[in-house]
């Protein structure tokens, strides 16, 4: 069965997320999280899993690099790394660099449960690897060609890996072609252990209700959504294994998509598609 390498330090893998900055992005997430603007969502819940990862890499000696992690925005000023701070201009960069290298650490605020059936705030540390950029057109298909390069250089170096991940999270179409092909073309990609995974995260302004890993394509409301649907890989076996655990209710062979994302599900989804089935 394909996706079942140890993922290891001697054996690690890579996740490539791209990060769609056009100027769209300034707008307000749709249903059930008006207020915020997609582009400070993002950047949020990307940094927040780029601190889950330091977290499941941690161990009593310190950062194991069990992945490399490359962040790419694609927008007014093309595409190129989304680092900011000591990492900028950086591709792929091993997660022990990440965990020493954030931008900044912000004091933010959480609500916890006091432990008396009330609800108080609590002051956190929150670093910050990628900040908001809402500008210009949505050059998708040079982002994914970037991001097809980066993963066949880690593949031909890692031939054993767990396959590379690359997560598109966007609210547009591209404006510099179809992107259809170039998926097409990571997703024919694979290390000895399966093909790459190629998943797409649409977010949106508008009310529609959400579809999360859905199997058909009939059930989309438009043909942009239908394409992002397409572009998409199957999800293995043992993440639909973790959907069903987060209570979602999904077809028998869903794919890595979901149409008109809130703020929950891109946490959600990013979640889902970056936590390993053998981590060593």
């Amino acid at each position: 069965m394909p996706y079942t390498a140890e993922i290891s330090r001697a054996n690690p893998s890579c996740i490539v997320i791209l990060i769609d900055q056009s100027g769209s992005m300034e707008d307000q997430f749709g249903q059930g999280t008006a207020g915020k603007r997609k582009a400070d969502g993002v950047a949020d819940a990307v940094n927040r899993l780029l601190q889950n990862l330091v977290i499941k890499c941690a161990k009593s000696e310190g950062i194991r690099d069990y992945y490399h992690v490359g962040v790419l925005g694609y927008g007014d000023k093309g595409v190129g790394s989304a680092f900011t701070g000591p990492l900028a201009n950086r591709e792929l960069v091993p997660i022990s660099e990440i965990a020493n290298s954030p931008a900044r650490v912000e004091q933010r605020t959480k609500k916890v449960d006091d432990g008396a059936g009330g609800i108080i705030e609590q002051k956190i540390k929150f670093p910050i690897w990628i900040d908001p950029v809402y500008k210009g057109g949505t050059p998708m298909c040079e982002a994914l060609r970037q991001s097809k390069r980066l993963v066949t250089e880690w593949i031909r170096k890692n031939v054993g890996c767990f396959p590379p991940i690359v997560i598109n999270i966007t609210d547009g179409e591209a404006t510099d072609g179809n992107a259809e092909f170039v998926a097409e073309e990571i997703k024919r990609l694979s290390s000895e252990d399966g093909h790459v995974l190629l998943f797409n995260l649409h977010i949106s302004s508008s009310n529609h209700a959400a579809v999360e890993f859905p199997d058909d394509q009939s059930m989309l409301p438009d043909d942009y959504a239908r394409l992002l649907f397409r572009m998409s890989s199957p999800l293995p076996d043992y993440m639909w294994t973790m959907v069903q655990e987060e209570g979602i209710i999904i077809c028998e062979h869903p794919k890595g998509f979901v149409f008109n994302a809130d703020l929950v599900s891109v946490i959600r989804f990013l979640s889902i598609g970056t936590r390993p089935s053998n981590l060593r």
